[in-house]
């Protein structure tokens, strides 16, 4: 077996770095070489969780095929969201919470998806299962990743599994989850230093729905006005990105971490289609989405079903 290399999705969050490191861990003390690498820069939010925890910035890799023949998918599966030339090689495991797409495999794989708030909640179960001991640096990554993508525990997403897990990951790591959830939560929020192309790339992923490409990105902030302050810049980047892209659609999600609310920015047709799913009407491109927090459970399904 050559060496295996392990990554998340495009544009990583957290908890793609974090399941790359944690999967690709519990795979050499099963005996496989494997490397975790990452498909992007990381953000501030993730950088805070890797120095925190004093754990180095993955490799980033543009193609697969250059390094190997085996890779291993975390935190996601659908084609589009994965490095260019996943179709060239062979994808022998994906451990995921999404849903499954776009997606398929010439050699039979070890597939693992399960609907809970987030990948580093199932890979514990991994760990479990195979009687690994999950070092201190790996449990608080594991554990960033929770917090984040479970927004602390107030997405609906989250789910009793992952208050359990991230408890047992806190003991690990020997730090206060809400205390050190908030502070990373924070740290990804500074956005008075980000480009547009910087706010828009930070956390989007490409669908197929219907006909139509929608990218659907999402910024965390403590204050909606840091991103709607620059609405008229964005959207003529968003738009930019449709057309060099060939998105349909891009929907900006804008989620307010103190308040769990988030406020949508739409570029591109059919925006009836955004109405619909949200039984809202955009004016100038925007409408409120009270109580929106989770792009997986409470954007990406409604959105799907209008198309």
């Amino acid at each position: 077996m050559s060496k295996v290399l392990v990554f998340g999705h495009q544009n990583p969050d957290t908890d793609t770095i974090a399941s790359a490191i944690s999967m690709a861990y519990l795979q050499q003390q099963l005996g496989v070489d494997a490397e975790a690498v990452a498909l992007g820069e990381m953000n501030e939010e993730t950088a805070y969780a890797l120095n925190e925890f004093g754990v180095a910035p993955l490799r980033i890799i543009e193609s697969a095929k250059v390094e190997t023949t085996e890779v291993m998918l975390v935190d996601h599966n659908e084609a589009q969201q994965s490095v260019g030339d996943i179709k060239e090689v062979d994808v022998l495991a994906v451990v995921d919470h999404h849903r499954i797409a776009n997606f398929e495999t010439a050699n039979p794989l070890y597939y693992r998806a399960e609907p809970v708030g987030c990948t580093n909640t199932i890979i514990y179960k991994m760990y479990q299962e195979h009687e690994v001991a999950i070092p201190k640096d790996v449990a608080g990554l594991m554990l960033s990743a929770i917090i984040s993508d479970t927004l602390l525990f107030k997405s609906p997403t989250c789910t009793e599994q992952d208050v359990k897990v991230a408890e047992k990951l806190a003991a690990i790591a020997e730090v206060d989850m809400e205390t050190y959830g908030l502070n990373m939560l924070k740290a990804g929020t500074n956005l008075a230093t980000k480009s547009d192309e910087d706010l828009l790339n930070m956390d989007a992923k490409s669908f197929n729905m219907g006909d139509k490409v929608v990218r659907i990105g999402q910024v965390n902030t403590v204050d909606v006005q840091d991103v709607l302050s620059r609405q008229a810049s964005v959207e003529t980047a968003m738009a930019a990105q449709n057309e060099a892209n060939g998105y349909d659609l891009f929907v900006l999600i804008v989620t307010n971490i103190l308040d769990s609310d988030s406020v949508i920015l739409v570029v591109g047709e059919p925006k009836e289609n955004v109405e619909k799913a949200f039984n809202v009407t955009l004016e100038n491109n925007t409408a409120l989405l009270k109580g929106v927090v989770s792009r997986k459970k409470q954007v990406v399904p409604q959105l799907t079903e209008s198309f």
